[in-house]
């Protein structure tokens, strides 16, 4: 499962990217930029080939996403048919429709998702009442307590509870109520595992808290028909503003717990390190990425893995829409500075600016796959 989690995953990353991609390259195209190559993958090349509208086409050992090659790509080139010679406007478009055609992926996924079963996972997740039917998995245990009574009946994660003494059991507030009713007491508990049913003895604590001795979890997803491309739309939406939020906590807590080292407080720098420590857990790698959330998705089941592809989509459409230098939102804010200032944007310059960005991305990255490392082998 591990292999094909990450097999999944390398696909699901190529297929965004040269989606991307491709975005650029087609508007490049319809604004008169010529487009040199369109390649999948990396360098070294492994095969090309010249299409008949003059692109080259390649293949390439690395597959790690893929790119597209504008001529004349830094904005001081002038010659007919460099990126550099078109238009303010036409540049804007160009380096903003990967953006676009990540986010429109991210609409088409969703909405299939509507249709087949949407992942119900922020509150107030949009859905037209009218047109909704709430999809509830089984109860599921996430964690047992040693010395609790699940843990003593045999009960371990991953285990589904069909029913506690004899009533159905459909919600976790409904298993909660029940097994508070009987404490004390020693209640049946009908549950699955790996596709079979069996039943437990469970005797419950007599106490007011804790009764069971497990973390619950249930899943809920949305279904609709003739809704599905608003919920679709709308949804995109929603998540585009929660992983804007993300980000902006994330940025926070970063830069917050890292000026926190320096107060000589001594829990001033705890909290830092709090802050630090929520900072590098809610990020992931490639490692983290590929080795973990992929397999994890593809063990839960095909709509997993289309939900985590539509985030990932997101997730590359927001970043490529921020400023930052080397990425397609960064090379636009540059542009429009130097516009907005009536300075020579030159090639050095950009070539400059952005390759200090790319470098710092390329550092972060490198952090960021030490803490998978560290979080994978913790």
């Amino acid at each position: 499962m591990l292999i094909l989690g990450i097999i999944t995953g390398i696909l699901i990353l190529v297929v965004l990217i040269v989606l991307h991609e491709l975005g650029h390259a087609i508007v490049a195209k319809r604004n008169g930029v010529v487009v040199e190559e369109f390649g999948i993958g990396f360098p070294p090349k492994a095969w090309g080939k010249k299409l008949k509208n003059g692109v080259l086409f390649t293949l390439n050992w690395l597959p790690l996403g893929g790119f597209v090659k504008l001529q004349g790509e830094n904005d001081s080139a002038r010659k007919k048919g460099d990126f550099g010679a078109a238009t303010f406007w036409q540049k804007t478009k160009i380096l903003f429709a990967g953006v676009a055609v990540n986010w429109l992926t991210a609409v088409v996924l969703f909405s299939i998702l509507a249709l087949i079963g949407l992942p119900k996972i922020i509150p107030n997740q949009f859905s037209v009442l009218a047109d909704t039917n709430t999809i509830s998995t089984p109860v599921e245990i996430g964690t047992v307590s040693d010395d609790y009574p699940a843990a003593a009946a045999g009960l371990k994660p991953g285990d589904k509870i069909l029913s506690v003494a004899g009533q159905p059991v459909e919600t976790t507030t409904q298993l909660i109520e029940i097994t508070v009713a009987n404490r004390g007491e020693t209640v049946p508990v009908v549950y699955e595992r790996e596709g079979k049913e069996a039943t437990a003895q469970v005797a419950l604590r007599d106490a007011d808290s804790a009764v069971f001795g497990a973390t619950l979890g249930q899943r809920e997803s949305i279904q609709a028909t003739w809704s599905a491309p608003i919920v679709g739309v709308v949804t995109s939406a929603q998540f585009t503003w929660v992983t804007l939020q993300g980000l902006g906590q994330l940025v926070g807590d970063f830069f917050g717990g890292l000026f926190g080292q320096l107060n000589p407080n001594e829990t001033a720098r705890e909290a830092a390190s709090e802050q630090l420590g929520r900072a590098g857990a809610s990020v992931a790698g490639p490692l983290g990425i590929l080795g973990v959330i992929f397999p994890a998705a593809s063990e839960a089941g095909p709509a997993q893995v289309l939900f985590l592809a539509a985030i990932i989509s997101l997730t590359l459409a927001v970043m490529n829409m921020l400023p930052i230098p080397a990425l397609d939102g960064g090379r636009w804010f540059v542009m429009a500075a130097f516009r907005l200032f009536k300075k020579p944007l030159t090639k050095d310059r950009e070539e400059t600016i952005h390759g200090i960005g790319f470098m710092a991305l390329m550092g972060l990255i490198i952090l960021v796959t030490i803490s998978d490392v560290t979080k994978f082998f913790s």
